[in-house]
């Protein structure tokens, strides 16, 4: 299957010619499953402004937790992890610095390199903000499981 890939967005997969018929239920699956992920995010998005933080930041922080080592992640990870461009990646790191929720460190093995681990504000914000999304993701996903299902269900 081939595949392409933006510089800084993610893989976007080309339809193959085989399996071509689409159903009826395919589209509604579809259109249920982008409206489960919209819902989510949503939520997602009014939780983080509840937090004092915007949706790009809490994701910046999960991020750093998440998909990082226990050294932390460069500039250059985060605007991976976020799929946004690097010069976006440093103003947000900024911004993030600046509200003390990161905390800067040169790489050991590379001075040039500059290391963000979360503070103990960091922390905390991030474990308040996940504790509810893990509580709205137990909610949403009996009708994910049974969306997911029905895709793999069909041969494709």
């Amino acid at each position: 299957m081939a595949e392409s890939k933006r510089k800084t967005g993610p893989m976007v997969r080309k339809a193959s010619a085989k399996g071509a018929a689409m159903r009826d239920a395919d589209y509604a699956a579809l259109a249920r499953f982008r409206y489960q992920l919209r819902t989510f995010l949503a939520f997602s998005e009014a939780a983080a402004q509840d937090a004092g933080l915007t949706p790009q930041q809490h994701q910046a922080l999960l991020a750093i937790k998440g998909l990082a080592g226990p050294e932390g992640a460069s500039v250059g990870d985060i605007a991976g992890f976020l799929l946004i461009r690097h010069h976006t990646a440093v103003e947000l790191v900024d911004r993030m610095a600046k509200l003390k929720l990161i905390g800067r460190q040169a790489d050991p093995e590379d001075a040039r390199r500059v290391l963000v681990k979360l503070t103990a504000k960091g922390e905390q914000k991030l474990r308040s903000l996940s504790r509810i999304h893990l509580d709205e993701l137990s909610v949403a996903a009996p009708a994910l499981g049974k969306i997911l299902r029905s895709f793999q269900a069909k041969e494709r």
